[in-house]
Protein backbone atom coordinates (compact mmCIF):
# COMPACT_ATOMS: atom_id res chain seq x y z
CA UNK A 1 0.00 0.00 0.00
CA UNK A 2 1.05 3.58 -0.83
CA UNK A 3 2.26 5.21 2.22
CA UNK A 4 1.09 8.68 3.79
CA UNK A 5 3.30 10.52 1.50
CA UNK A 6 2.94 9.06 -1.62
CA UNK A 7 -0.85 9.75 -0.85
CA UNK A 8 -0.70 13.36 -0.01
CA UNK A 9 2.61 14.06 -1.28
CA UNK A 10 3.25 13.04 -4.38
CA UNK A 11 6.71 12.82 -6.38
CA UNK A 12 6.81 14.77 -9.58
CA UNK A 13 7.30 11.04 -11.55
CA UNK A 14 4.26 9.41 -9.69
CA UNK A 15 2.02 12.60 -10.82
CA UNK A 16 3.16 12.73 -14.61
CA UNK A 17 2.41 8.91 -14.71
CA UNK A 18 -1.24 9.78 -13.05
CA UNK A 19 -1.65 12.74 -15.46
CA UNK A 20 -0.92 9.95 -18.50
CA UNK A 21 -3.16 7.43 -17.05
CA UNK A 22 -6.07 10.32 -16.81
CA UNK A 23 -5.17 11.18 -20.31
CA UNK A 24 -5.55 7.82 -21.21
CA UNK A 25 -9.69 7.60 -19.90
CA UNK A 26 -10.58 10.97 -20.86
CA UNK A 27 -9.55 9.62 -24.80
CA UNK A 28 -12.04 7.46 -23.99
CA UNK A 29 -14.85 10.25 -22.76
CA UNK A 30 -14.18 11.94 -25.58
CA UNK A 31 -14.74 9.14 -27.91
CA UNK A 32 -17.97 8.61 -26.64
CA UNK A 33 -19.47 12.01 -26.31
CA UNK A 34 -17.89 12.27 -30.02
CA UNK A 35 -20.14 9.18 -30.97
CA UNK A 36 -23.30 11.00 -29.38
CA UNK A 37 -22.53 13.79 -31.48
CA UNK A 38 -22.41 11.71 -34.55
CA UNK A 39 -25.79 10.02 -33.59
CA UNK A 40 -27.97 12.27 -32.32
CA UNK A 41 -25.97 15.45 -32.24
CA UNK A 42 -27.40 18.96 -33.83
CA UNK A 43 -24.89 21.39 -36.04
CA UNK A 44 -22.96 24.12 -33.85
CA UNK A 45 -24.60 27.30 -34.25
CA UNK A 46 -22.34 29.76 -35.90
CA UNK A 47 -21.90 33.54 -34.42
CA UNK A 48 -20.24 36.45 -35.95
CA UNK A 49 -16.95 37.37 -34.79
CA UNK A 50 -15.96 40.99 -35.26
CA UNK A 51 -12.71 40.59 -36.82
CA UNK A 52 -9.88 43.20 -37.27
CA UNK A 53 -9.83 44.35 -40.71
CA UNK A 54 -6.39 43.33 -42.71
CA UNK A 55 -5.93 47.29 -43.85
CA UNK A 56 -5.89 47.68 -40.50
CA UNK A 57 -3.51 45.28 -39.84
CA UNK A 58 -1.13 46.32 -42.21
CA UNK A 59 -0.86 49.98 -41.23
CA UNK A 60 -0.67 48.82 -37.34
CA UNK A 61 2.28 47.12 -38.47
CA UNK A 62 3.95 49.59 -40.89
CA UNK A 63 3.77 52.00 -38.76
CA UNK A 64 3.88 50.58 -35.42
CA UNK A 65 5.87 47.50 -34.91
CA UNK A 66 9.62 49.35 -33.96
CA UNK A 67 7.42 51.82 -31.49
CA UNK A 68 5.60 48.35 -30.02
CA UNK A 69 9.19 46.77 -29.94
CA UNK A 70 10.91 50.09 -28.32
CA UNK A 71 7.46 49.75 -25.44
CA UNK A 72 9.01 46.33 -24.28
CA UNK A 73 12.56 47.30 -24.41
CA UNK A 74 11.81 48.52 -20.74
CA UNK A 75 12.37 45.88 -18.26
CA UNK A 76 10.58 47.74 -15.59
CA UNK A 77 6.76 47.42 -15.58
CA UNK A 78 5.76 50.79 -14.97
CA UNK A 79 8.10 52.42 -17.00
CA UNK A 80 6.75 49.52 -20.16
CA UNK A 81 3.03 50.03 -19.35
CA UNK A 82 3.95 54.40 -19.61
CA UNK A 83 5.19 53.73 -23.03
CA UNK A 84 2.74 51.37 -24.23
CA UNK A 85 -0.07 54.38 -23.09
CA UNK A 86 2.44 56.32 -25.26
CA UNK A 87 2.34 53.94 -28.32
CA UNK A 88 -1.54 53.55 -28.04
CA UNK A 89 -1.92 57.29 -28.10
CA UNK A 90 -0.33 58.19 -30.85
CA UNK A 91 -1.48 55.44 -33.02
CA UNK A 92 -5.22 56.71 -31.99
CA UNK A 93 -3.87 60.58 -33.27
CA UNK A 94 -2.43 59.17 -36.90
CA UNK A 95 -5.29 56.87 -37.54
CA UNK A 96 -8.63 59.20 -35.96
CA UNK A 97 -9.21 60.26 -39.29
CA UNK A 98 -8.16 57.39 -41.24
CA UNK A 99 -9.83 54.64 -39.60
CA UNK A 100 -12.63 56.92 -37.84
CA UNK A 101 -14.81 54.61 -36.15
CA UNK A 102 -12.70 51.86 -35.77
CA UNK A 103 -9.98 52.45 -33.41
CA UNK A 104 -11.05 49.54 -31.44
CA UNK A 105 -9.73 47.35 -34.27
CA UNK A 106 -6.72 49.63 -34.24
CA UNK A 107 -6.16 48.51 -30.27
CA UNK A 108 -6.83 45.18 -31.43
CA UNK A 109 -3.95 45.16 -33.77
CA UNK A 110 -1.33 46.77 -31.35
CA UNK A 111 -1.86 44.36 -28.89
CA UNK A 112 -1.45 41.49 -31.04
CA UNK A 113 1.39 43.24 -32.51
CA UNK A 114 2.57 43.20 -28.54
CA UNK A 115 1.96 39.57 -28.07
CA UNK A 116 4.16 39.22 -31.28
CA UNK A 117 6.74 40.68 -30.20
CA UNK A 118 6.91 39.57 -26.84
CA UNK A 119 6.29 35.78 -27.53
CA UNK A 120 9.42 36.30 -30.01
CA UNK A 121 11.68 37.60 -27.33
CA UNK A 122 11.59 34.63 -25.04
CA UNK A 123 11.03 32.12 -28.25
CA UNK A 124 13.98 33.30 -29.74
CA UNK A 125 16.29 35.44 -27.63
CA UNK A 126 15.29 33.65 -24.37
CA UNK A 127 14.40 37.39 -23.32
CA UNK A 128 11.64 38.15 -20.66
CA UNK A 129 9.53 41.23 -20.45
CA UNK A 130 11.41 42.40 -17.00
CA UNK A 131 14.86 40.55 -18.37
CA UNK A 132 15.08 37.69 -16.43
CA UNK A 133 16.21 34.55 -17.65
CA UNK A 134 13.63 31.63 -18.08
CA UNK A 135 14.44 29.69 -14.77
CA UNK A 136 14.97 33.20 -12.91
CA UNK A 137 12.07 33.56 -9.92
CA UNK A 138 11.36 37.50 -8.78
CA UNK A 139 13.23 38.42 -5.39
CA UNK A 140 11.51 37.11 -2.43
CA UNK A 141 11.58 38.18 0.90
CA UNK A 142 9.36 37.15 4.04
CA UNK A 143 8.68 37.80 7.22
CA UNK A 144 6.85 35.79 10.32
CA UNK A 145 4.85 37.73 13.52
CA UNK A 146 4.04 41.15 11.29
CA UNK A 147 0.88 41.35 13.26
CA UNK A 148 1.51 40.77 16.93
CA UNK A 149 -2.10 40.43 17.85
CA UNK A 150 -3.33 38.08 15.55
CA UNK A 151 -2.49 34.11 16.42
CA UNK A 152 -0.22 33.40 13.89
CA UNK A 153 0.41 35.98 10.90
CA UNK A 154 3.11 35.88 7.85
CA UNK A 155 3.85 38.52 4.46
CA UNK A 156 5.02 36.86 1.44
CA UNK A 157 6.93 39.12 -1.26
CA UNK A 158 7.75 37.67 -5.11
CA UNK A 159 8.50 40.78 -7.62
CA UNK A 160 5.56 43.12 -6.88
CA UNK A 161 3.09 39.91 -5.79
CA UNK A 162 2.63 40.19 -2.16
CA UNK A 163 0.55 38.46 0.12
CA UNK A 164 -0.29 38.54 4.02
CA UNK A 165 -1.88 35.83 5.90
CA UNK A 166 -3.61 35.49 8.87
CA UNK A 167 -4.33 32.66 11.18
CA UNK A 168 -6.60 32.12 13.34
CA UNK A 169 -7.26 29.32 15.86
CA UNK A 170 -10.77 28.42 17.58
CA UNK A 171 -12.26 25.55 19.39
CA UNK A 172 -13.24 22.50 17.12
CA UNK A 173 -16.92 23.43 17.41
CA UNK A 174 -16.81 26.28 15.46
CA UNK A 175 -15.45 24.67 12.53
CA UNK A 176 -17.32 24.94 9.12
CA UNK A 177 -20.51 23.55 8.54
CA UNK A 178 -21.40 22.16 4.97
CA UNK A 179 -25.11 21.31 4.62
CA UNK A 180 -26.02 19.30 1.50
CA UNK A 181 -29.31 17.33 0.86
CA UNK A 182 -29.73 15.04 3.40
CA UNK A 183 -26.17 15.42 4.66
CA UNK A 184 -23.74 17.27 6.81
CA UNK A 185 -20.29 17.82 6.89
CA UNK A 186 -17.85 20.09 8.63
CA UNK A 187 -14.17 21.11 7.69
CA UNK A 188 -11.77 22.30 10.27
CA UNK A 189 -9.35 23.70 8.33
CA UNK A 190 -10.34 26.90 6.07
CA UNK A 191 -8.81 28.95 3.61
CA UNK A 192 -10.09 32.48 2.37
CA UNK A 193 -8.43 34.61 0.00
CA UNK A 194 -9.26 38.50 -0.95
CA UNK A 195 -7.52 40.19 -3.63
CA UNK A 196 -9.13 43.53 -3.75
CA UNK A 197 -9.02 46.07 -6.01
CA UNK A 198 -6.31 48.21 -4.65
CA UNK A 199 -3.49 45.31 -5.30
CA UNK A 200 -3.60 45.89 -8.60
CA UNK A 201 -3.72 49.92 -8.19
CA UNK A 202 -7.01 50.46 -9.55
CA UNK A 203 -10.27 51.64 -7.72
CA UNK A 204 -13.03 49.87 -6.95
CA UNK A 205 -15.88 48.78 -4.81
CA UNK A 206 -15.09 46.49 -1.75
CA UNK A 207 -18.00 43.19 -2.70
CA UNK A 208 -18.47 39.29 -1.36
CA UNK A 209 -15.98 37.17 -2.83
CA UNK A 210 -16.11 36.19 -7.09
CA UNK A 211 -15.15 33.03 -8.93
CA UNK A 212 -11.71 34.03 -8.48
CA UNK A 213 -11.61 34.56 -4.93
CA UNK A 214 -13.04 31.13 -4.38
CA UNK A 215 -10.85 29.08 -6.42
CA UNK A 216 -7.88 30.58 -5.32
CA UNK A 217 -9.02 29.70 -1.49
CA UNK A 218 -9.72 26.35 -2.96
CA UNK A 219 -6.60 25.99 -4.48
CA UNK A 220 -4.30 27.25 -1.38
CA UNK A 221 -6.73 25.02 1.24
CA UNK A 222 -6.07 21.84 -1.28
CA UNK A 223 -2.73 22.85 -1.34
CA UNK A 224 -1.97 23.10 2.84
CA UNK A 225 -4.63 20.08 3.44
CA UNK A 226 -1.90 17.37 3.07
CA UNK A 227 0.33 18.74 5.93
CA UNK A 228 -2.71 19.85 8.33
CA UNK A 229 -2.36 17.81 11.39
CA UNK A 230 -5.17 15.94 12.70
CA UNK A 231 -7.88 16.94 15.62
CA UNK A 232 -6.02 14.38 17.64
CA UNK A 233 -2.78 15.61 17.27
CA UNK A 234 -4.13 19.43 17.19
CA UNK A 235 -7.26 20.03 18.73
CA UNK A 236 -8.25 23.03 17.03
CA UNK A 237 -10.01 24.83 14.54
CA UNK A 238 -8.05 26.54 12.06
CA UNK A 239 -8.97 29.59 9.42
CA UNK A 240 -6.43 31.67 7.66
CA UNK A 241 -7.21 34.66 5.51
CA UNK A 242 -5.09 35.86 2.70
CA UNK A 243 -4.93 39.38 1.91
CA UNK A 244 -3.06 40.26 -1.51
CA UNK A 245 -1.56 43.63 -0.84
CA UNK A 246 0.19 43.86 -4.51
CA UNK A 247 -0.63 41.88 -7.48
CA UNK A 248 1.61 41.00 -10.66
CA UNK A 249 1.42 37.38 -10.83
CA UNK A 250 0.47 34.32 -9.16
CA UNK A 251 -0.90 35.32 -5.98
CA UNK A 252 -2.58 32.39 -5.34
CA UNK A 253 0.84 30.63 -5.33
CA UNK A 254 2.28 33.30 -2.97
CA UNK A 255 -1.15 32.95 -0.86
CA UNK A 256 0.73 29.70 -0.48
CA UNK A 257 3.60 30.70 0.65
CA UNK A 258 2.19 33.13 2.91
CA UNK A 259 -0.52 31.08 5.13
CA UNK A 260 2.25 28.33 5.50
CA UNK A 261 4.39 30.73 7.28
CA UNK A 262 1.59 32.19 9.18
CA UNK A 263 0.55 28.86 10.31
CA UNK A 264 4.11 28.07 11.57
CA UNK A 265 4.01 31.23 13.10
CA UNK A 266 0.44 30.36 14.53
CA UNK A 267 2.17 27.36 16.25
CA UNK A 268 0.05 24.72 14.42
CA UNK A 269 2.25 21.54 13.95
CA UNK A 270 2.44 21.67 9.84
CA UNK A 271 3.86 18.15 8.78
CA UNK A 272 6.27 20.10 6.36
CA UNK A 273 6.42 23.53 4.86
CA UNK A 274 4.63 24.33 1.60
CA UNK A 275 5.76 26.28 -1.42
CA UNK A 276 3.73 27.44 -4.84
CA UNK A 277 5.06 28.34 -8.32
CA UNK A 278 3.61 28.81 -11.27
CA UNK A 279 5.04 27.92 -15.16
CA UNK A 280 4.24 29.56 -18.20
CA UNK A 281 4.68 28.62 -21.75
CA UNK A 282 4.94 30.27 -25.22
CA UNK A 283 5.02 27.84 -28.68
CA UNK A 284 5.29 28.25 -32.23
CA UNK A 285 3.10 25.67 -34.13
CA UNK A 286 4.55 26.32 -36.76
CA UNK A 287 8.22 24.96 -35.80
CA UNK A 288 6.48 23.04 -32.68
CA UNK A 289 9.54 25.23 -31.14
CA UNK A 290 8.11 25.85 -27.47
CA UNK A 291 9.58 27.31 -24.52
CA UNK A 292 8.79 27.18 -20.35
CA UNK A 293 9.73 29.50 -17.92
CA UNK A 294 9.51 30.18 -14.09
CA UNK A 295 7.34 32.66 -11.85
CA UNK A 296 5.45 34.02 -14.30
CA UNK A 297 4.00 37.94 -13.80
CA UNK A 298 1.25 39.35 -15.42
CA UNK A 299 1.90 40.20 -18.82
CA UNK A 300 3.37 36.83 -19.51
CA UNK A 301 0.11 35.20 -18.38
CA UNK A 302 -1.89 38.01 -19.83
CA UNK A 303 0.18 37.23 -23.80
CA UNK A 304 1.42 33.37 -22.94
CA UNK A 305 -0.37 30.25 -23.51
CA UNK A 306 -0.40 28.33 -19.76
CA UNK A 307 -0.37 29.71 -15.98
CA UNK A 308 0.70 25.99 -14.43
CA UNK A 309 0.62 26.34 -10.48
CA UNK A 310 2.37 23.65 -8.58
CA UNK A 311 1.86 23.85 -4.83
CA UNK A 312 4.17 21.44 -2.75
CA UNK A 313 6.36 20.27 -0.09
CA UNK A 314 10.16 18.94 -0.65
CA UNK A 315 8.63 15.77 -0.67
CA UNK A 316 6.15 15.81 -3.52
CA UNK A 317 3.64 17.87 -5.20
CA UNK A 318 -0.30 18.77 -2.90
CA UNK A 319 -1.93 20.39 -5.54
CA UNK A 320 -1.90 21.69 -9.04
CA UNK A 321 -3.98 23.77 -10.88
CA UNK A 322 -3.74 25.09 -14.37
CA UNK A 323 -5.00 27.64 -17.07
CA UNK A 324 -4.46 26.93 -20.56
CA UNK A 325 -5.19 29.44 -23.89
CA UNK A 326 -3.80 26.85 -26.56
CA UNK A 327 -5.17 24.13 -28.12
CA UNK A 328 -3.32 21.48 -25.93
CA UNK A 329 -0.31 20.21 -24.39
CA UNK A 330 2.28 17.64 -25.21
CA UNK A 331 3.84 15.05 -22.60
CA UNK A 332 6.97 16.58 -22.92
CA UNK A 333 5.70 19.90 -21.92
CA UNK A 334 4.04 18.66 -18.79
CA UNK A 335 6.97 16.99 -17.83
CA UNK A 336 9.41 19.95 -18.69
CA UNK A 337 6.61 22.14 -16.35
CA UNK A 338 7.09 20.08 -13.19
CA UNK A 339 10.87 19.42 -13.20
CA UNK A 340 10.75 23.92 -13.44
CA UNK A 341 8.55 24.09 -10.85
CA UNK A 342 9.73 21.62 -8.55
CA UNK A 343 13.38 23.21 -8.58
CA UNK A 344 11.60 26.33 -8.15
CA UNK A 345 9.64 25.23 -5.00
CA UNK A 346 12.80 23.84 -3.53
CA UNK A 347 14.69 27.09 -4.55
CA UNK A 348 11.85 29.01 -2.44
CA UNK A 349 11.45 26.30 0.69
CA UNK A 350 14.90 25.99 1.58
CA UNK A 351 16.64 28.98 0.31
CA UNK A 352 13.66 31.90 1.53
CA UNK A 353 11.02 30.23 3.80
CA UNK A 354 12.58 27.95 6.20
CA UNK A 355 15.65 29.83 6.89
CA UNK A 356 12.77 32.51 8.17
CA UNK A 357 11.29 30.23 10.10
CA UNK A 358 12.80 26.80 9.82
CA UNK A 359 9.68 24.98 12.13
CA UNK A 360 6.51 25.65 13.60
CA UNK A 361 6.31 27.61 16.93
CA UNK A 362 6.54 25.18 20.00
CA UNK A 363 3.98 27.12 21.80
CA UNK A 364 0.54 28.73 20.58
CA UNK A 365 -0.31 32.81 20.55
CA UNK A 366 -1.10 34.29 24.50
CA UNK A 367 -4.24 35.50 22.67
CA UNK A 368 -5.20 31.84 21.23
CA UNK A 369 -7.35 29.63 23.07
CA UNK A 370 -5.88 27.17 25.29
CA UNK A 371 -6.88 23.56 24.66
CA UNK A 372 -7.81 20.76 26.37
CA UNK A 373 -8.91 17.53 24.89
CA UNK A 374 -10.18 14.58 27.16
CA UNK A 375 -12.16 11.51 26.54
CA UNK A 376 -14.84 10.11 29.06
CA UNK A 377 -17.31 6.48 28.74
CA UNK A 378 -19.87 7.39 26.19
CA UNK A 379 -22.01 6.12 29.00
CA UNK A 380 -21.35 9.46 31.43
CA UNK A 381 -22.07 11.86 28.40
CA UNK A 382 -25.69 12.20 29.88
CA UNK A 383 -24.27 13.16 33.50
CA UNK A 384 -21.97 15.67 32.07
CA UNK A 385 -24.53 17.41 29.90
CA UNK A 386 -26.81 17.00 33.01
CA UNK A 387 -30.40 17.47 32.83
CA UNK A 388 -31.49 19.62 30.13
CA UNK A 389 -27.79 20.48 29.98
CA UNK A 390 -27.97 22.30 33.30
CA UNK A 391 -24.57 20.35 34.33
CA UNK A 392 -22.52 21.52 31.46
CA UNK A 393 -23.85 25.02 31.43
CA UNK A 394 -22.70 25.17 35.26
CA UNK A 395 -19.13 23.87 34.33
CA UNK A 396 -19.23 26.46 31.52
CA UNK A 397 -20.22 29.29 34.26
CA UNK A 398 -18.16 28.42 37.06
CA UNK A 399 -14.57 27.51 35.22
CA UNK A 400 -15.24 30.22 32.27
CA UNK A 401 -14.36 28.00 29.80
CA UNK A 402 -16.23 26.69 26.44
CA UNK A 403 -17.14 22.76 26.62
CA UNK A 404 -17.96 20.91 23.26
CA UNK A 405 -18.81 16.93 23.65
CA UNK A 406 -18.82 14.05 20.52
CA UNK A 407 -20.79 11.56 20.29
CA UNK A 408 -17.94 8.78 20.85
CA UNK A 409 -17.00 11.10 24.69
CA UNK A 410 -14.13 13.12 23.23
CA UNK A 411 -14.55 16.67 25.22
CA UNK A 412 -13.31 19.72 23.75
CA UNK A 413 -11.97 22.34 26.35
CA UNK A 414 -11.17 25.53 25.18
CA UNK A 415 -10.36 28.91 27.16
CA UNK A 416 -7.59 32.04 26.75
CA UNK A 417 -7.09 30.85 30.57
CA UNK A 418 -5.45 27.46 31.08
CA UNK A 419 -6.29 28.03 34.18
CA UNK A 420 -9.77 28.04 33.31
CA UNK A 421 -9.58 25.05 31.02
CA UNK A 422 -8.21 23.19 34.28
CA UNK A 423 -10.83 24.00 36.21
CA UNK A 424 -13.68 22.59 33.78
CA UNK A 425 -11.45 19.69 33.39
CA UNK A 426 -11.56 19.11 37.24
CA UNK A 427 -15.17 19.22 37.43
CA UNK A 428 -15.74 16.59 34.62
CA UNK A 429 -13.86 14.54 36.26
CA UNK A 430 -15.02 14.49 39.44
CA UNK A 431 -18.57 13.79 37.28
CA UNK A 432 -17.23 11.20 35.77
CA UNK A 433 -15.08 9.47 38.58
CA UNK A 434 -15.97 5.80 39.22
CA UNK A 435 -13.54 4.91 41.97
CA UNK A 436 -11.72 1.12 41.56
CA UNK A 437 -11.17 -1.27 44.25
CA UNK A 438 -8.15 -1.68 45.28
CA UNK A 439 -6.64 2.17 44.90
CA UNK A 440 -5.77 5.12 47.23
CA UNK A 441 -7.67 7.77 47.55
CA UNK A 442 -7.51 11.01 49.59
CA UNK A 443 -10.43 12.35 50.84
CA UNK A 444 -12.36 14.64 53.33
CA UNK A 445 -14.47 13.00 56.20
CA UNK A 446 -18.06 14.77 55.57
CA UNK A 447 -20.29 12.61 57.57
CA UNK A 448 -19.46 10.60 60.86
CA UNK A 449 -21.98 8.00 62.44
CA UNK A 450 -21.51 5.95 65.56
CA UNK A 451 -20.81 2.95 63.45
CA UNK A 452 -18.64 4.80 60.88
CA UNK A 453 -17.32 8.01 59.08
CA UNK A 454 -17.79 9.07 55.23
CA UNK A 455 -15.24 10.28 53.34
CA UNK A 456 -15.62 12.15 49.74
CA UNK A 457 -13.58 11.08 46.93
CA UNK A 458 -14.95 13.07 44.44
CA UNK A 459 -17.93 15.78 44.59
CA UNK A 460 -20.84 14.04 45.23
CA UNK A 461 -18.87 10.29 45.21
CA UNK A 462 -17.95 9.58 48.79
CA UNK A 463 -17.93 5.69 50.74
CA UNK A 464 -18.03 4.52 54.58
CA UNK A 465 -15.00 3.69 56.56
CA UNK A 466 -16.01 1.10 59.39
CA UNK A 467 -15.18 1.42 62.62
CA UNK A 468 -13.37 -1.32 62.44
CA UNK A 469 -11.47 -0.08 59.35
CA UNK A 470 -10.07 3.46 61.31
CA UNK A 471 -7.32 1.63 62.71
CA UNK A 472 -5.34 -1.25 63.80
CA UNK A 473 -6.41 -1.31 67.37
CA UNK A 474 -10.05 -1.28 68.64
CA UNK A 475 -11.69 2.34 68.41
CA UNK A 476 -14.16 3.36 70.93
CA UNK A 477 -15.70 6.56 69.18
CA UNK A 478 -15.22 7.55 65.85
CA UNK A 479 -14.46 10.90 67.00
CA UNK A 480 -11.43 9.62 68.85
CA UNK A 481 -9.59 9.28 64.83
CA UNK A 482 -11.46 11.56 62.34
CA UNK A 483 -13.45 14.32 63.01
CA UNK A 484 -15.44 16.15 59.94
CA UNK A 485 -13.47 18.34 58.04
CA UNK A 486 -10.36 15.88 58.03
CA UNK A 487 -8.43 14.85 55.15
CA UNK A 488 -7.38 11.05 55.25
CA UNK A 489 -6.53 8.33 53.01
CA UNK A 490 -8.26 5.07 52.73
CA UNK A 491 -8.22 2.34 50.29
CA UNK A 492 -11.47 1.09 48.67
CA UNK A 493 -12.35 -2.31 49.98
CA UNK A 494 -15.61 -3.38 48.01
CA UNK A 495 -18.16 -1.86 45.46
CA UNK A 496 -21.60 -3.69 46.66
CA UNK A 497 -24.05 -4.66 44.23
CA UNK A 498 -26.05 -1.30 45.30
CA UNK A 499 -23.27 0.70 44.11
CA UNK A 500 -22.19 1.26 48.18
CA UNK A 501 -18.62 1.93 48.07
CA UNK A 502 -16.91 0.55 51.49
CA UNK A 503 -13.29 1.73 52.55
CA UNK A 504 -10.24 1.11 54.58
CA UNK A 505 -8.25 3.39 56.72
CA UNK A 506 -6.16 0.95 58.62
CA UNK A 507 -5.30 -0.62 55.34
CA UNK A 508 -4.65 2.54 53.48
CA UNK A 509 -1.94 3.76 56.00
CA UNK A 510 -0.35 0.14 56.01
CA UNK A 511 0.60 0.28 52.19
CA UNK A 512 1.48 3.72 52.52
CA UNK A 513 3.92 2.65 55.27
CA UNK A 514 4.94 -0.27 53.13
CA UNK A 515 5.80 2.60 50.23
CA UNK A 516 8.07 4.32 52.69
CA UNK A 517 10.04 1.22 53.96
CA UNK A 518 11.09 0.46 50.14
CA UNK A 519 12.11 4.12 49.66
Amino acid sequence: AASDVYKRQVPEELMLRAILFGHEEIKKLVAFQKQIVAEIGKEKRVFPIAETGEDVKAAVRADFFDRCAWAFEAFDRHERSAREDQVKQEAHELYAERFEGRLNEVDDALYYLNKEIMRTKILEQGVRPDGRSLTQIRPIWCETGVLPRVHGSGVFTRGETQVLSIATLAPVSEAQVIEGLGTETSERYMHNYNMPPYSTGEAGRLKSPGRREIGHGALAKRALEPVIPSVDEFPYAIRVVSEVLSSNGSTSQASICGSTLALMDAGVPIKRPVAGISCGLISDKETGTWRTFTDIQGVEDFHGEMDFKVAGTTEGVTAIQMDLKNDGLTMEIIADALERCRKARLEILNEIMIPCIAKPRDHVSEYAPKMLTMKIDVDKIREVIGKGGSMIQKIVAESGAQVDIDDDGTIHIASPDAASCDAAKKMIDDICFVPEVGKLYYGKVVRILPIGAFVELAPGKDGMIHISKLENRRVEKVEDVLNIGDMTWVKVTEIDEKGRVNLSRKDALKELAAAADKK
